[in-house]
């Protein structure tokens, strides 16, 4: 299938492409691609991350974020726009998103977004459920307990909620517990509404990739084995030495405990990278289930035969 297939252009919104797909599945390939033949044929096109690791400025190596070389001469937003200590939620992506979007068509460009971060997407498209902010006061409380005290309370508080969490999920355990403490709402009660989503007001064209998973689990353990070599190690030092809080994303991104481990002699260099490895195809195996069944599903489907693995 060529790019310019995967552009469906129709009606009177503006377009906004979309390539979805696991870590290591050729979308910036795919998307550089696409924004290049748009512009040979006298366009605009500019890439929009949707990456939750790529935002991040601490995390080029890591989170295999595109170099100059590698954006083919397309301008590309959003990448490492976030410093390390400061955590970028979905709701803080979309905002900013719905904001690059809106001026790359008024500049009538075409906006291309690329990612796996499903949570990004659909919040972006779907809009947030609007939950007030907690109370501090509950917060802190709530975080104060230890996740099983936390868990028995959810479980009593909002048992549906519960019955969907795993019990040692400390971060949506706490979530769920401090919103219907706070508010006097459960969460699935707030998330029956949700605003703020741009599905309506633009005309998308998606396309989800999902290679072969052999193929997929084979280029995540030789991403990883790359990064070894263009630096991960150093960008892991200078992350540590900045001292930040070990709960922020930027702290438990792949790649970060693994060579952290390295680096406090726990175990060898050798060990680091089968644990980084096999994280990085955990976690694409996550992607893949998500993206393969909560998406819309008359959304296409694509399996390359052939992808760069710099991805």
């Amino acid at each position: 299938m060529s790019n310019a297939s995967i552009l469906e252009t129709s009606g009177d919104k503006p377009l906004l492409a979309l390539i979805a797909g696991p870590t290591a599945s050729g979308k910036s390939d795919v998307a550089v691609a696409m924004a290049q033949e748009i512009e040979r044929g006298g366009g605009r096109a500019v890439i929009v991350n949707a990456d939750s690791a790529q935002v991040y400025a601490d995390l080029m190596v890591l989170s295999a974020r595109p170099s100059p070389e590698e954006m083919g001469g397309i301008e590309h937003r959003l990448f490492g726009e976030w410093d390390g200590a400061q955590s970028c939620s979905a709701a803080d992506w979309a905002a900013a998103a719905k904001r690059e979007i809106a001026d790359i068509h008024a500049a009538g460009g075409t906006p291309i977004l690329v990612g796996g971060t499903g949570l990004y997407i659909r919040t972006l498209l779907d809009g947030i459920a609007p939950v007030p902010p907690i109370d501090p006061a509950i917060r802190a409380a709530v975080r104060a307990l230890p996740v099983a005290e936390a868990y028995a309370a959810l479980q009593i508080e909002d048992p549906e909620r519960a019955a969907r969490l795993a019990p040692a999920d400390i971060a949506r355990v706490g979530r769920a517990l401090e919103v219907v403490r706070s508010t006097g709402r459960t969460l699935a009660d707030w998330q029956t509404r949700k605003e703020g989503g741009i599905a309506a007001q633009v005309q998308l064209s998606p396309a989800v990739l999902l290679p072969e998973r052999k193929a997929l689990y084979d280029r995540c353990d030789l991403r990883f084995a790359r990064m070894i070599e263009r630096g991960a190690i150093g960008e892991v030092e200078a992350l540590r030495a900045r001292q930040l809080d070990p709960d922020l994303p930027v702290m438990r991104a792949i790649g970060v405990p693994e060579l952290s481990g390295f680096l406090d002699g726990k175990w060898s260099i050798e060990h680091a990278i089968a644990l980084g490895s096999q994280a990085t195809r955990n976690y694409a195996k996550r992607q893949f289930t998500w993206l393969r069944h909560q998406l819309p599903g008359e959304w296409p489907r694509l399996q390359l035969d052939h992808v760069d693995l710099d991805e």
